[in-house]
């Protein structure tokens, strides 16, 4: 995950990585037969370790808000060149052209950070933290802003750094969702 964040999955070789993990390139290749497998396999690694710290998160005690501050603290990328958003990066880039499987394991990650986001909506929505909005659509909403936003952060947009996009997302929610947030239009 270093070395594809590092140097990118079109500067990494299986032999350079071969000599970095200590194998050898076929051995890397009797694993993972592609490049394209070894990225996807790299993000669902990362994903696993990732969402269990979200399952903790979710479930802890607390308000709604409070963990969906959480959720949104997890999900922003660190910096430019973070390991996991690389990654992703990597994936997305490469969608166009992945095959049935992948496009599948990759909708698969996606819709587990989209669940656990619906449910933590539906769940203040029925406490009355948050505004009667429809969780599911909303969520779709919030990932996309999230997503552009991280994007943002994980190439190193000048005056778009893990500090101001977390601020926009707090305005947002709190615009949006809280139930005293201002009026829409």
């Amino acid at each position: 995950m270093g070395t594809i964040a590092e140097r990118g999955l079109d500067g990494l070789t299986m032999a350079g990585l071969g000599r970095q993990v200590g194998m050898s390139s076929g051995h890397l290749l009797y694993y993972f037969r592609t490049k394209d497998e070894l990225l996807l396999q790299a993000l669902e690694w990362s994903e696993g370790r990732l969402g269990a710290e979200r399952s903790a998160l979710l479930s802890r005690p607390g308000t709604a808000r409070e963990r969906l501050d959480g959720y949104v603290d997890v999900y922003v990328p660190d910096g430019p060149r973070d390991p996991h958003w690389t990654l992703w990066l990597e994936v997305w880039n490469r969608s166009q052209n992945a095959d049935d499987d992948a496009r599948a394991r990759q909708a698969a990650i996606e819709g587990a950070w989209h669940r656990d986001l619906v449910a933590l909506l539906a769940e203040g929505v029925s406490r009355g933290e948050f505004r009667p909005v429809d969780p599911d659509r909303f969520a779709t909403r919030m990932r996309a802003l999230l997503d552009g936003f991280s994007v943002h952060v994980a190439v190193g947009i000048p005056g778009t750094g893990r500090a101001q996009v977390l601020g926009h997302v707090r305005e947002f929610i709190e615009d949006e969702l809280l139930p005293e947030g201002p009026a829409r239009p």
